[in-house]
């Protein structure tokens, strides 16, 4: 079997109907109880338990951001091919070449036989062995310092860099990316400069920028263009020598910083819903930057109503925004009070990011009842919390999001920075959190459920997950070539990635339980979910 792209056993484009139906995805399906016990004959070590999670697909990785998922040795790598220098003592690459007879200055070339000052820029560059020291004290603020430091290599290899990502999450088995990246961003912010906001005048702001967007959105779209022709370059898409990660379904989030003043805040926002409405590749918006930033916290209840602004002028476009990554000591309390729900009910945001803070919110409980009445996800990025404030284990609010009802789903955030990818983060969850094998591949389909892509979902309920009616009696495989499910996958791009996972997910399960030396019964209760309920 291939280790990334899975061919079901059944018969692929057959396509049956009523109790013949049901019998045969019956007596096909793994049993649910069965694929349980074999996790947990599976798991007894660690170890094991990285391997056994890694080959498990994961439907998606909703919280990336392009420029913290590449590992500092890439980076160092392509600053040697482009013949840049690097500052040790800054641990920082820089712009251009060594001068002669610069002291305290190495040629990143020469870092191969330099392992010891190599290394030092790998630890500087991301969180690999971070200690504090005097100068360097917290894990929040080396974690944020690592962007500064690399942006000189990163200027000119977007395409490399997304083909690291999507090469990251085929080997994670991950069918869907979402990435966060701000093409323009320099000139977007600027049209704040030239038209100034004045107080809360939005329409006014949106009327002075208006004409000079579709230029930017042309702009924005050709460096996107040249970043996945490159990608594809790099991973021969396309060609027999296809990398895995030509199979990876990538769209994007434009992210905006929030650490500006307003008046080039607006103009981000605002160039982010154009984008969006432009180019169906991205598919929200985000606002981005450390939230306790002074600015950002001045600014977070005017940034929600740029939002919200935007929103009832164009509520097709989707928000998710970081919110609520705040612990206490970071900010004054009153700080922790009310972020997560700004986001949720003045910007009208569909997804959260982190959410940490949520039990330090007034009324934790209603707001999270309200979140999952919306069906407002959270994207828990559990190691990224850890090491930059803190929080973890019993700590952290992922059990009482799920004990609420709120949907979830795991992922990344910077997985080059804080060096690790999502397997990484099912694996933490599942020891942390004693997390069953069901509960693992429900946050493994809620990442496809509460993705931004297009389309109706091949569910029709998600506790517990039940397929619509069309495509429940059909075998997991190969789309059906004709029938009510056919038709309903064709209409869709989520549901078929929702089809493609629940078919990897079945060939998963049996191949666990036959490692377990366990048995399927067709009698047990059907596996993912097909039948009604």
């Amino acid at each position: 079997m291939s280790r990334f792209f899975i061919v079901s056993g059944l018969a692929a484009g057959l396509l049956v109907s009523g109790a013949a139906a049901a019998a045969a995805a019956a007596a096909a399906a793994p049993s649910s109880d069965a694929a349980s016990r074999a996790f947990v004959l599976l798991d007894r070590d660690p170890a094991r338990l990285e391997e056994l999670l890694r080959a498990m697909p994961k439907g998606a990785d909703l919280h990336n951001h392009l420029a913290g998922a590449i590992y500092a040795e890439n980076m160092l790598d392509w600053a040697a091919q482009d013949g840049l220098c690097v500052s040790p003592a800054q641990g920082r690459i820089l712009k251009g070449a060594c001068a002669p007879g610069d002291t305290g200055r190495v040629r990143a070339a020469e870092l191969a036989g330099k392992p010891d000052v190599r290394a030092d820029m790998i630890d500087a560059l991301s969180m690999r062995d971070f200690v504090p020291t005097a100068s360097d004290r917290s894990g929040h603020d080396h974690f944020f310092a690592t962007f500064g430091r690399f942006t000189a290599v990163q200027a000119t290899h977007g395409g490399d860099m997304l083909a690291e990502a999507v090469t990251h999450a085929a080997g994670d088995h991950v069918l869907y990316l979402e990435l966060m990246i701000s093409p323009q961003l320099g000139p977007v912010a600027g049209l704040g400069v030239r038209h100034p906001l004045q107080g809360e005048a939005f329409a006014e702001a949106d009327r002075a920028i208006v004409a000079e967007l579709p230029a930017l959105v042309g702009a924005a779209q050709q460096e996107v263009d040249a970043m996945e022709a490159r990608m594809r370059a790099v991973l021969h898409c396309g060609t027999a020598q296809a990398a895995p990660g030509c199979g990876v379904a990538v769209r994007y989030l434009y992210q905006t910083i929030r650490t500006m003043p307003p008046a080039m805040v607006f103009p981000q926002l605002d160039f982010g819903y154009a984008l969006v409405k432009a180019d169906p590749r991205f598919v929200g918006v985000n606002i981005v930057a450390p939230e306790d930033d002074a600015v950002a916290m001045r600014d977070y209840g005017l940034h929600m109503r740029m939002f919200g602004w935007l929103a009832a002028r164009d509520p097709g476009v989707k928000l998710s925004l970081h919110a609520g990554e705040l612990a206490p000591g970071l900010v004054p309390p009153e700080g922790l009070r009310d972020h997560i729900r700004q986001a949720v009910e003045i910007a009208g945001a569909r997804r959260i990011g982190h959410g940490v803070d949520i039990l330090h919110e007034d009324d934790p409980d209603g707001l999270m009842a309200e979140m999952a009445r919306r069906r407002v996800m959270v994207e828990i990025n559990l190691t990224s919390n850890d090491v930059i404030l803190g929080i973890a284990g019993a700590g952290h609010p992922f059990n009482a999001y799920r004990a609420a009802g709120v949907p979830v789903a795991l992922s990344t955030d910077d997985e080059g920075v804080s060096r690790i990818d999502l397997t990484h983060e099912y694996a933490r969850a599942a020891t942390v959190y004693a997390l069953d094998y069901a509960a693992l591949r429900d946050l493994s389909r809620s990442g496809l459920e509460y993705a931004f892509v297009p389309g109706d979902s091949l569910w029709r309920g998600v506790t517990p997950f039940r397929m619509v009616a069309a495509c429940a009696p059909v075998p997991a495989g190969a789309v059906p070539e004709a029938g009510a499910c056919h038709d309903f996958l064709a209409t869709s791009e989520k549901a078929r990635l929702q089809w493609t996972l629940e078919a990897r997910l079945h060939d998963f399960e049996t191949t666990m339980i036959r490692a377990a030396g366990l048995g399927a019964s067709p009698t047990a209760a059907r596996a993912k979910g097909h039948g009604p309920a």
